[in-house]
């Protein structure tokens, strides 16, 4: 989901030590909320930069705290009709960086400046990708949590004699992490099933099958959940080190006598235990209809004799979970619909929470996970206040103005 910021530019004159308006700039960011926001990201629209620091490049500017120390940058291009043909940087979209905002800092400053030589390449926090080799999967990661899902060569029926896997859903997987470097590249290499046992690394332990998975969406008619079939088309957009941004789209499907496609668009931030999810649906006929976005009722793994805690809160629009179980640890999910009004039902198999949609206008939600071996999250109660606080973030957007020096 993107976020909306208040900008604020204003280019002033003259020159602050060696550097003038057209080599440095300065941004200041607040925020209204008494909590902590940490791996908050900030987000510049690079139209701003350009215009205090002509001429500027991705791979030749400096972002710096406060304090002077130089701050691990990403410059995307998620919009591709934006042209350079003066070859003066004009074309990126926005400028992305992170900052830990302590409880009671309600402001932050940062400088960005040109420079001569070449930016350093940051570790990446975040990536995502097609697997072709694991029946085109599509999976996505930062520095805390995973995730996968599902395309048509899974879904597609086995040859005679073949032992392919066969497995039609529109879920979303969880790949629990106990390290922050990527694994995405690592787990699929050790070859398919092997993920499932902790190694060290983390596991794959969640159980999508034809349910919802964490966060999957379909149509409520009131009493049945109408679902798609695996994902169609990918498409990445930005790949971190801050953020990685990717689409996929799904194929027109039955939603209770009305003819629905989906187009998906999930971004994940580092240091973030949730995804933001932004989801379009195309139909006709109907002025609106009412869309769904789940979770597993029974998500662990076979022989783990899970318990799990449920709740539906209605002042974040979240729908909840606490699973323990046996051998694998306990972990938390949720799904929610910020943006309030959300209401919510259940099938045999998922929790949903439910809102309207038009057609051709995005539904924004959010989705998260914690394993308690990998997080500070040890109960029911510390999962429902990180999402609670992580929600109120949501809905307090930072303000960032931009003014050149």
């Amino acid at each position: 989901m993107r976020r909306k910021l208040f900008l604020v530019l204003s280019i002033a004159a003259g020159a602050v030590g060696t550097a003038n308006a057209a080599e440095r700039m300065t941004i200041t960011v607040s925020h209204d909320l008494d909590a902590a926001r940490p791996s908050e990201t900030i987000s510049v629209p690079w139209t701003s930069v350009n215009a205090a620091l002509p001429g500027a490049r991705l791979q030749q500017i400096v972002v710096k705290d406060a304090k002077g120390q130089a701050l691990p940058y990403q410059v995307t291009n998620v919009a591709p009709q934006l042209k350079d043909p003066k070859n003066v940087g004009a074309a990126y979209g926005e400028l992305l960086f992170q900052h830990n905002f302590a409880k009671g800092e309600k402001s932050a400053r940062f400088t960005v400046e040109k420079i001569e030589g070449m930016a350093p390449v940051f570790p990446a926090k975040t990536f995502g990708r097609y697997v072709p080799e694991r029946l085109d999967d599509f999976a996505w990661e930062n520095d805390r949590i995973g995730h996968r899902m599902y395309g048509p060569a899974l879904a597609a029926p086995a040859p005679a004699g073949s032992g392919k896997e066969v497995l039609v859903t529109s879920g979303i997987d969880i790949w629990f992490k106990k390290v922050s470097y990527p694994i995405v590249d690592r787990w699929y290499n050790k070859g398919h099933d092997h993920y499932h046992v902790d190694e060290g690394e983390g596991m794959d332990m969640y159980n999508v099958g034809t349910t919802r998975g964490l966060g999957g969406t379909g149509i409520w008619d009131g009493q049945r959940l109408w679902t798609g079939r695996n994902y169609a088309t990918w498409k990445v957009l930005a790949n971190g080190p801050v953020r990685t941004v990717f689409e996929v789209t799904y194929d027109t499907w039955d939603g209770g006598g009305v003819a629905v496609s989906e187009t998906k668009r999930i971004s994940l931030d580092a240091g973030q235990q949730f995804d933001r999810v932004s989801s379009t649906f195309q139909f006709g006929g109907r002025p609106e209809l009412t869309v769904a976005v789940g979770v597993n009722k029974t998500p662990a793994d076979k022989g783990q004799e899970a318990r799990v805690d449920a709740a539906n809160d209605a002042a974040s629009g979240a729908v909840l979970q606490w699973v323990h179980q046996k051998s694998n640890g306990d972990f938390g999910t949720a799904v929610a619909i910020p943006s309030g009004g959300a209401t919510f039902a259940e099938d045999e198999r998922n929790s949903l929470v439910l809102a309207k949609v038009k057609s051709g206008e995005p539904l924004r939600y959010l989705m998260g996970a914690a394993w308690d071996r990998a997080s500070e999250f040890k109960r029911m109660d510390q999962w429902r206040a990180a999402v609670a606080e992580f929600i109120a973030r949501e809905r307090s957007p930072l303000k960032v103005a931009v003014d050149g020096q």
